[in-house]
Order: C-alpha cells, then sequence, then structure tokens
C-alpha cells in the first residue's frame, strides 16, 4: 500500500511511450481536474540521452574534475558506461502528466564530494545530479544549492593553550568591537538617545522629497524611522564617540542637516518589489538567478537583505495565508495501483511460443543486445524476451536487460558507436559496418566530422541471406534474372514464386558445384598508369586571391583535365578558357564584387566541398554544343570539350570621307 502511495516532493518514473525509458520527475502539485483525473504538477529531470554531445562532453569534464577533488576509488570501464546512467539534470522546467503514467518511485540526491560514486551502483533506484540543465537556452551550470560538506568546508582548530600560556594573538585583526556592555551610561539613558534617533530620523524624512512622496503621511514616515537601520545607526554613533551623549547628538545632526539612514525596504521601489516576488515565485530562494535574470542591477547583498526585511512585512504574511489555504485545496496524495498490462514490445512470453504479440519473424538465435548472453543462458534467467531499436534491426533484450533499459536509458555493455566491442562470446559477429562507422574509421575524417558522422538519428538495418535464397539464385537464374534485378533495384521480385519453383527444381538439380565464371581483372598498377595516360594531372599555381565560392579550392589544382575537377572550353579560334569559363585577360570577378551565397551542405552527404558556378561565357558555349555532344561529354567527365564557334560576318566597306571640305553644308527642314 506504502509503495503505491505518491506524495508532493517524490521523485517517480513516468511512462510515455512503451518502447522508450522511463521519465525521472519530482512531483511539485497534485491536482484533480473537472472530469475527475489526477494530475500531476512535476519538475523535469534530464538524462544524458536528452542533451546535446557537447553538452555530454562538458558533463564529463565535470565528471573527472569531481573524481580528482574527491578522489574516488578507481571502477573499470563498464561502471562507468553505467554510472553516466545514473547521473541526471536538474531543471526548472515544469510540465503536468497524468498521474495514472506513473511506474514507480526512485531516489535522486545532489552529489558531494564525501559520497563514493560505485555506492550508487550497487542500490536499485538511485540516481544523483550536480548540473542544472537549461532547455531553453540548452546550457550546463552547476547547481547553487550544492551541500559544502568534505575537508574543505572544515574549520582548522589551533591546538588548546595551557592555563599558564597567554593568547599572543592581536584581537584587534580577529574581530571588530561594536558595542560595550561595560559603558558609563544608564539603560534609562540609552533608550532616551534611541527615541532621540528616531525622532531626528523622522524630521530626517521630512525634510527628504523621495522619501515624502514614498511615505506622505507622518505616521509612515515615524514607522520607517523606527526600523532597525536606525536604531544599528545610533547605537554605533555612541560607541564611536565613547559613549558621550553631547558628541553623538552632534553626531546625528552635523551642520549639514540630520542624517538619513535607509534600509533595502525604503530602497526598492514597487516595481522593483514586484519583480522580486515574481522571481521568488519561480526560482524560489536561488538568489543568484532572481539576480541574474530579474534584477540584474541589484547586488546580491541587497537581494538578500531585502528578503529578510520583506519576510517581516504584512504582505508575506498574507501571501504565506493564501499559499496555505491554497494547499489545503490540494490534494496530499494519491494511490495509483500495479500497472500490470502487457508491453507491446515482449516477443516471448511464459508459456508461449515465440513470436506472440505482433513480434513474429524474429530469428532464432539471436542473443541479448545488453548483456550479449545467448538464448540458451538467458532462458534460464527469464523466459521473456523484448523487441528493442528499429523493427528492421531485429534486436532484443531479455527481461533484466528489459528493465535496465526501462529505468536507466542505456544498455548494461557500452555499443559499438560508444566505442566499445563486443565481447568474445557472441556467436556470429557482424562482419558489415555502417556507412557512418566506416566514415568515422577513415584516417581523412576529422574528429569534428566523425562525431557529427556518429551522431547521425539514422536507422541502421541489416539483409541477412539465408542458405535457400542463395540456392535460388542458382537453380531459378531464368526467373530471378539477377542481372536485370541489379539494374533495376527499385521493381519488386516475386519471392513467393521463385521460392515455389526452386522447391520443384531443387530435387532434380545437379549435385556437382557449380563453378564460377573467373574474371580476368589487371593489377591496380596497370589501372592507375591507364588513368594517368587519359587524364593526367597538371598542377597550376592559384592566381589571385580566393573568392568567397572557392576559398575552400585554394590547395586544390586547378588543371584543365582533372580526373575530378571542371572540364575546361577550347574553342575553335584556339582561345582556350579557364575552368570557370571565364577569359583569361578580363572579367575575373574579384572579392568586392556581390557573390552567390553557397548554400551549406551537410558533411556527412558531400564528400567533396566544390561548387563551381556557371557564368554567361559557359551558358553561350553550351549552346553552339549538339545533344550528341552534350551526352557525350557527360558520359566522359573528364576530356575536354571543343566547342566550334561560328564565324562572325566581315564588317562591310565603308568609304572614307576627307575631314575638310570647301562645299557649303545645306540643312534642309
Amino acid at each position: 500500500m506504502a509503495a503505491n502511495m505518491y506524495r508532493v516532493g517524490d521523485y517517480v518514473y513516468f511512462e510515455n511511450s512503451s518502447s522508450n525509458p522511463y521519465l525521472i520527475r519530482r512531483i511539485e502539485e497534485l491536482n484533480k481536474t473537472a472530469n475527475g483525473n489526477v494530475e500531476a504538477k512535476v519538475v523535469c529531470l534530464f538524462r544524458r540521452r536528452d542533451i546535446s554531445g557537447n553538452l555530454n562532453t562538458l558533463a564529463d569534464s565535470n565528471a573527472r574534475d569531481f573524481e580528482e577533488e574527491s578522489k574516488q576509488p578507481p571502477v573499470s570501464e563498464q561502471q562507468k558506461h553505467q554510472l553516466k546512467h545514473r547521473e541526471l539534470f536538474l531543471s526548472r522546467q515544469f510540465e503536468s502528466l497524468p498521474a495514472t503514467h506513473i511506474r514507480g518511485k526512485c531516489n535522486v540526491t545532489l552529489l558531494n564530494e564525501t559520497d563514493v560514486l560505485a555506492g550508487y551502483l550497487e542500490k536499485e533506484d538511485c540516481f544523483f545530479y550536480s548540473l542544472v540543465f537549461d532547455p531553453v537556452q540548452k546550457t550546463l551550470l552547476a547547481d547553487q544549492g550544492e551541500i559544502r560538506v568534505g575537508s574543505k568546508y572544515q574549520a582548522e582548530i589551533p591546538d588548546k593553550l595551557a592555563e599558564v600560556d597567554l593568547d599572543s594573538r592581536v584581537q584587534e585583526k580577529l574581530e571588530t568591537k561594536v558595542w560595550d556592555p561595560d559603558n558609563q551610561l544608564k539603560d534609562p539613558q540609552i533608550d532616551q538617545f534611541l527615541v532621540v534617533a528616531r525622532a531626528v530620523g523622522t524630521f530626517a524624512r521630512a525634510l527628504d522629497c523621495s522619501s515624502s512622496i514614498r511615505q506622505p503621511s507622518l505616521h509612515m514616515s515615524a514607522a520607517a524611522a523606527s526600523r532597525d537601520i536606525t536604531l544599528f545607526h545610533a547605537m554605533d554613533t555612541l560607541q564611536k564617540n565613547g559613549y558621550d551623549l553631547a558628541k553623538a547628538m552632534s553626531t546625528l545632526v552635523p551642520q549639514g542637516g540630520p542624517v538619513l539612514c535607509r534600509d533595502e525596504m525604503e530602497e526598492w521601489s514597487a516595481s522593483e518589489a514586484m519583480l522580486f516576488e515574481e522571481a521568488l515565485e519561480k526560482y524560489g530562494k536561488d538568489f543568484n538567478d532572481i539576480r541574474q535574470d530579474f534584477l540584474p542591477w541589484k547586488s546580491l547583498a541587497s537581494v538578500v537583505q531585502f528578503y529578510y526585511m520583506w519576510k517581516t512585512t504584512d504582505r508575506y504574511i498574507q501571501q504565506k495565508r493564501l499559499k496555505a489555504a491554497e494547499a489545503d485545496s490540494k490534494l496530499k496524495q494519491v494511490y495509483i495501483p500495479t500497472y500490470t498490462k502487457p508491453n507491446p514490445n515482449q516477443i516471448m512470453a511464459p508459456g508461449h511460443k515465440p513470436g506472440m504479440n505482433g513480434a513474429a519473424g524474429f530469428q532464432k538465435g539471436l542473443s541479448c543486445e545488453s548483456c550479449h548472453n545467448p538464448p540458451s543462458v538467458a532462458a534460464t534467467q527469464s523466459a521473456q524476451w523484448y523487441a528493442w531499436g528499429p523493427p528492421n534491426m531485429q534486436c532484443r533484450l531479455c527481461a533484466s536487460c528489459w528493465i535496465y533499459w526501462k529505468k536507466y536509458g542505456g544498455l548494461k555493455t557500452p555499443t559499438q558507436l560508444e566505442g566499445a566491442a563486443r565481447s568474445g562470446t557472441e556467436s556470429t559477429p557482424r562482419g558489415h559496418m555502417t556507412r557512418q562507422e566506416v566514415q568515422g574509421m577513415s584516417p581523412f575524417t576529422t574528429s569534428g566530422g566523425r562525431a557529427k558522422l556518429l551522431a547521425k538519428n539514422r536507422q541502421t538495418f541489416i539483409l541477412q541471406t539465408t542458405k535457400l535464397t542463395r540456392i535460388a539464385r542458382r537453380v531459378c537464374t531464368d526467373i530471378l534474372q539477377p542481372r536485370r534485378a541489379a539494374r533495376r533495384p527499385y521493381a519488386s521480385i516475386n519471392a513467393n514464386a521463385v521460392k515455389a519453383e526452386c522447391m520443384i527444381r531443387l530435387p532434380n538439380a545437379t549435385k556437382a558445384p557449380i563453378k564460377n565464371r573467373s574474371i580476368p581483372r589487371p593489377p591496380l598498377a596497370t589501372i592507375v598508369k591507364e588513368l594517368a595516360i587519359q587524364a593526367p594531372l597538371k598542377l597550376k599555381a592559384p592566381r589571385g586571391a580566393p573568392t568567397p565560392i572557392n576559398r575552400n579550392q585554394v590547395n586544390q589544382p586547378r588543371g584543365g583535365s582533372g580526373l575530378l575537377g571542371k572540364r575546361p572550353f577550347d574553342s575553335a579560334a584556339g582561345l582556350p578558357f579557364p575552368t570557370n569559363g571565364r577569359p583569361f585577360t578580363s572579367g575575373m570577378r574579384t572579392t568586392s564584387q556581390s557573390v552567390i551565397k553557397r548554400q551549406k551542405v551537410n558533411q556527412g552527404d558531400a564528400p567533396n566541398p566544390v561548387v563551381f558556378v556557371a557564368t554567361k561565357d559557359t551558358r553561350a558555349l553550351r549552346k553552339h554544343l549538339t545533344q550528341s555532344e552534350m551526352r557525350r561529354a557527360a558520359r566522359k567527365p573528364h576530356l575536354p570539350v571543343r566547342v566550334k564557334l561560328p564565324q562572325l560576318p566581315r564588317p562591310l566597306a565603308v568609304p572614307l570621307l576627307s575631314s575638310s571640305t570647301s562645299e557649303p553644308i545645306v540643312l534642309e527642314d
């Protein structure tokens, strides 16, 4: 009964998806809706899988600093991997969730240097946090409310002096004396001086223009003058003047006018007080965030002093009563029965055959993706299996690993993408890698690009060929037509017809092994020589300053007939054009001229960051190519293209006139 009773302040699991891990939330309020359901207003806590890779790197750096400062005992790589699942990040984001989605309780504590990290792995449903995550700003900050426990927070106690030894320390340097109880004044005299100090404070507020606006009446001015700041100033004045009433009185009322002492309640305006109350409602007593987000023009000491003075006002008492009345009208606890419905991801239920619950087609012999135990070993521990990951991957988890995945949001052992190799107990290791893994292992890929490739959210699928499929390729070649199917991968193949025909032909097939045709392939050196002869690379020095379009191509050869470069255009008149289609003599674009904005290309999709811009000259030359020449150029991009330009018509001969003549010039209207 107590296990299913959830109260305000409990850390609980919420289930929002049958296949995703639980959400960890802290209950702030329990409200009953109009239709009778119970909703929980909760504070969100995030896992490592919920934040970006850059923030994970920051969290790793913080964890290393904590281990060095607290001198943690060494742990294994698997324990380090599992400790990342126990780390959470607090946030100030609130949301409302149905109380029926609660799946159990957990324990979340603030990490301090006296804790042993390995101890969290020994306890079930235990988590820790040390950083605060802002979902809007996407930042990680240290929690300001850390518990100051540890060796660096302990006071150093000196050795006890013997009775005959004297204290050689200078007391004036250790402390400041602000009041002497053994003074020559009597208590009635001190009380009379305090009354005079209050009267001086009231008179000073009457003379001050800003105070007369804030306290327009005499009663308000007298109440403000009776605050602690006036009494502290009066007693400090007595201490500084040697408890001489005449000197202290002249200090209170100097020649310039009476001394006015104000505290934070008088210094703050009404709008600033409203901002403080709004910030206190949002952040609580986190004065650093209150000052940073709401009152940046105030000092931290001013905010703290105003808080403790604000607690003595009627405004605070009124708000406290309203909150108490509102809390009485809300639910204090709610009973949620244990969730017993079957999970749709379950593959094998007790007493049933494999393939139930919509998981038909899972292959036998697959091991657990978390503990890597084969079914023969895992079956002795639990007979339940759950589908995990994309459906086309056909990955599955045993019962204990599934519970671990739901609670802690990860697998017990690191996966290949997390940098760990599979154990040797796996019977059939996968011999292929995804495109992202291959590019990540390439020496030509930068570390930044490799991280982006591994972080891509793409589903990796595996195509496994059965023995019957391989036999059908040989027996039913006329029906399957592998060459035609390879040229048309988008066309579907009637697998059932091929399978049926294969079962008919298989008994009558020859028992002799089929010999493969050996295709003679030249060695690699021969291929390289032929390519070098067909398309020699000519390196040229770059001309002029690079433009914003080709600034990444400064170090690339700009030869006319490169394999991967753009082909040159040779005119019939023998005037060569460069690779960008512009004449060498004029028309070169400078950096000051406007250029076309290059589109940002994804690093994983574009292997070569090369951009070519077609100019007017290039487009004009293309118009002189025939359709067959265009197709031939597209099939062989490494060969240069010769363009036959039409001959320009000869200009007509114009008779030359003499520059001077003696005949008159007649202008006709």
